[in-house]
Order: C-alpha cells, then sequence, then structure tokens
C-alpha cells in the first residue's frame, strides 16, 4: 500500500496551534510523508523531533507556491492548512491559490484543527 503524503501549512497566528496538533496526533501521523513550509515545519519539529517533515520554502517565499505545484503533480494526498481568518496575510494571493489547487484536484483539506482531527481519524480505517 502506498504510504500517504501530507502537507502542513499555518499562518503565523496558527503555528503553535499547528505544532500542538500534530504532537498530539503523533503516532497517527508518523506513517505519512510529511511536508511542511518553511517555519511551519520547524515548529513542527521542534515539537516532534522524532517525525520526519521535509521543509520547503516559508509560505512568502514561495513554500506555498511548492506545495501547490506538488498537489498539481498529484504527489499530496492531503492538505492541512491552519488559517487564520482574523489577520491579514501580504501573501493572500498565494494562500488562495494553493486552496484553490486542493479544490481543483479533489485532495482533502483541513482548514482548522476539528476538520483535521476528523481526517486523521478517517485515515486510520
Amino acid at each position: 500500500m502506498k504510504k500517504l503524503t501530507l502537507a502542513l501549512v499555518a499562518h503565523d497566528a496558527k503555528k503553535d496551534d499547528m505544532a500542538e496538533f500534530v504532537t498530539m496526533f503523533e503516532n497517527e501521523i508518523r506513517p505519512f510523508n510529511l511536508f511542511a513550509t518553511g517555519t511551519t515545519g520547524g515548529r513542527v519539529m521542534e515539537r516532534c523531533p522524532t517525525l520526519s517533515v521535509t521543509r520547503l520554502k516559508s509560505g512568502p517565499l514561495g513554500g506555498d507556491q511548492q506545495i501547490g505545484a506538488m498537489i498539481a503533480e498529484g504527489r499530496i494526498d492531503a492538505l492541512f492548512f491552519f488559517v487564520d481568518p482574523l489577520s491579514p496575510h501580504p501573501h493572500d494571493v498565494d494562500v488562495k491559490a494553493l486552496m484553490r489547487l486542493a479544490l481543483v484536484y479533489n485532495i482533502p483539506m483541513a482548514l482548522n484543527r476539528a476538520t483535521a482531527e476528523r481526517l486523521i481519524a478517517s485515515f486510520k480505517g
């Protein structure tokens, strides 16, 4: 069976929430190939040093587009993107493009912790 690939992205105000989420579900997430935008990946690795996370560029420096390209190439099976709806984001166009690709290519996308928890549960069988 193919090992699934999970992309992790979080806005600045949600990075700690993402790291806490991954810590809580570390055993469930461990079987995935993990890719993350730079800073988000760094926070996750600080909290879960035994997880193998491939860090891409920071979101505003192209990390969102790198993950978007991976989605378009069929290399991402699910996207966990913890969005902060209350703060302006200077690279909002990149964020919307990433979300649009997840929709176009019909991959599961969790935009908050509650949805991510349900997706993780669904992957367990």
